[in-house]
């Protein structure tokens, strides 16, 4: 049992009723809690949530904070609401406990639970972490920041949970207190949400290094000891260390050995893969690999099992999802590189020129990684979104750059663009949500642009 107090008996109010603060309250008030939720936004901008909240009976408000807000032992914020949100500054100020969403769902699993966090490879490293442990025939519950929130997940599972894999972003830790994975998992730490971080880095990494604050010896943290800044962060780190590298051998942990993936968790060295066998491809995925394997392993799944999982395994969507071939063509989706690191991934996976789609709502990061590689692998850009001007800045003297109204447009540019044997790649850098609600959407809206010309089946 994750809870280190009893919620039960406390009086909740939760802020936002976005996905994470409507789960959250659905769920505190099914447990018996007393809850009680508030959303700055007018209820006809949450008309789905509002629903909902009437119809179980979960006491709320919307188009104001009251002071029915304070009165409460607990405030539960969603990853969406800043931590220098006035309102939580006031509860602070107050003295009243702020902890996330997925806290609240912590406190009500028995059972481990394997975090992942990272600025990229979460997503891939959480699936297929989550897909391993299906095939070993545990409950599996795959949540948090990819698919439904932790909270949701629970509120709406039926039965036992044996083992929850959970992608947790640095918003969500940002306002952990008590939360305790059994295993955590660092993937990489570089710049990104820095709008959010006050421009700072250092306070951005420092988020991410909050998945293991409450970790003892007897847990399991395995990280990127190729990052130099997660090899920096978890020297303060109280949980057994496993380290993975695609780069050189280690003692313990996982790493790349004579084309091969191998892990040793304590059980000697372990073959997962050799990397000509695997459906996914890059320094990056053999990564993952061997750190949701490392993860599997180390909360007793057998190797065998690992093994036919990670072989069987073909990435996720939306992320290097190739789409079709046109004409000599490829083309692929990748709409969750929503930071300037996971497009310098993109671009480094490819020896094709490449015609690159990018834009969207700028993270206030650097573009600097980039200029080298749009230098030298860049054919031309299409620019889309509130980033466009800023970025047409930066990289028309690079490359050709153009600039489209929408994702339509933009796919018709980069056809024209593209010559046999190129790569035509949405990888924004970018966040979606100046027109899109978010990246899945974006790279459905891609993909369906891509389909006007390209006659094969969507990918479900």
């Amino acid at each position: 049992m994750q809870r280190a107090f009893d919620i039960t008996s406390l009086n909740v109010t939760v802020i936002g009723a976005a996905r994470s603060g409507l789960s959250a309250a659905r769920l505190l008030h099914h447990k018996g809690v007393s809850v009680f939720l508030t959303e700055l936004s007018p209820a006809s901008k949450y008309e789905e949530a509002a629903r909902l909240l009437r119809e179980d009976g979960v006491p709320h408000e919307f188009g104001q904070h009251s002071a029915r807000v304070f009165a409460a032992d607990l405030m539960v914020v969603s990853p969406g609401v800043p931590s220098d949100a006035p309102i939580v500054v006031e509860a602070e100020r107050r003295g009243l406990p702020v902890i996330s969403e997925i806290e609240v769902g912590a406190m009500f699993l028995d059972g481990p639970i394997i975090g992942v966090t990272g600025t990229n490879g979460k997503t891939t490293t959480t699936t297929l972490t989550g897909e391993i442990c299906k095939a070993a025939g545990r409950r599996t519950m795959v949540a948090g920041n990819i698919g439904k929130a932790f909270t949701d997940a629970l509120f709406e599972y039926e039965g036992e949970i044996d083992i929850a894999v959970l992608e947790i972003s640095s918003f969500q830790l940002d306002t952990c207190v008590t939360f305790h994975p059994t295993t955590s998992v660092i993937t990489t730490i570089t710049p990104d949400h820095l709008n959010r971080y006050h421009g700072d880095f250092q306070e951005y990494a420092a988020s991410k290094q909050r998945i293991f604050m409450n970790q003892n010896a007897q847990d399991h943290l395995i990280y990127n000891c190729d990052d130099p800044v997660v090899t920096g962060a978890v020297k303060t780190a109280s949980a057994d260390l496993f380290p993975v590298s695609s780069m050189q051998r280690i003692n313990r942990g996982g790493w790349r050995e004579n084309g091969s993936l191998v892990i040793d968790a304590g059980y000697g060295k372990e073959l997962l893969a050799r990397v000509d066998d695997l459906q996914v491809y890059g320094r990056h995925n053999y990564m993952n690999v061997l750190m949701a394997g490392l993860a599997a392993r180390l909360e007793g799944v057998g190797i065998d099992v690992i093994r036919k999982a990670v072989m069987e395994f073909k990435g996720v969507e939306h992320r290097l999802e190739f789409v079709c071939e046109v004409d000599g063509v490829r083309w692929i989706n990748d709409s969750k590189a929503t930071n300037v690191d996971s497009v310098v991934i993109a671009l480094q996976s490819y020896r094709q020129p490449v015609v690159l789609i990018a834009g969207g709502r700028g993270k206030g990061a650097s573009y600097e990684p980039l200029f080298e590689l749009v230098r030298e692998k860049v054919r031309a850009m299409v620019l889309i979104g509130e980033a466009a001007e800023e970025m047409e800045r930066e990289f028309a003297p690079l490359t050709r750059v153009t600039r489209a109204r929408d994702m339509l447009e933009a796919v018709n540019i980069a056809r024209m663009a593209a010559q046999p044997g190129d790569i035509a790649m949405l990888s924004p850098a970018c966040a979606s949500f100046d027109m899109y609600n978010n990246f899945e959407q974006r790279g459905v809206v891609f993909k369906e642009c891509v389909h006007t010309f390209c006659r094969e089946p969507m990918v479900a």
